[in-house]
């Protein structure tokens, strides 16, 4: 068992091109909590700063032969609310084939699903904690 609770360590995320995804990710990555940029011209590179050292980061790299799979990348947020708020972020953003948010199938859950402008599937999600 890990001695922190930290489980993930960074996103690296291909796209297709870094000049139509740079604009989505810049307003989406800091409502997530990835707030310091550090990124140069072939890299694309936000970290969430302060939360422990070194700090998880979510790296986007261009990789003109990438074509979006199936894969979906998961976001937490603490409330129902929290989902909402992000999901007119995103809708600002220009995410594509926004689906939510709602409840899902599972009973508290509630997400939204969204693709990045390259196609990259994405979502915004919030469990509520079983009851026994």
């Amino acid at each position: 068992m890990p001695t922190n609770s930290r489980c993930l360590d960074h996103i690296d995320l291909r796209v297709s091109s870094l000049t139509i995804a740079r604009p989505f990710y810049n307003i989406l990555l800091p409502a997530l909590g990835f707030i310091k940029d550090v990124s140069d011209e072939t890299w694309f590179q936000f970290e969430a700063e302060g939360r422990s050292s070194p700090g998880e980061f979510f790296g986007i790299t261009e990789s003109p032969s990438h074509v979006a799979n199936e894969t979906r990348i998961a976001f937490w947020a603490e409330s129902t609310t929290e989902v909402d708020r992000l999901a007119e972020i995103v809708r600002r953003a220009g995410g594509c084939n926004i689906e939510g948010p709602g409840d899902g199938e599972s009973p508290g859950y509630y997400a939204l699903f969204f693709e990045d402008p390259c196609g990259n599937r994405l979502e915004i999600c919030h469990r509520k904690p079983k009851t026994s």
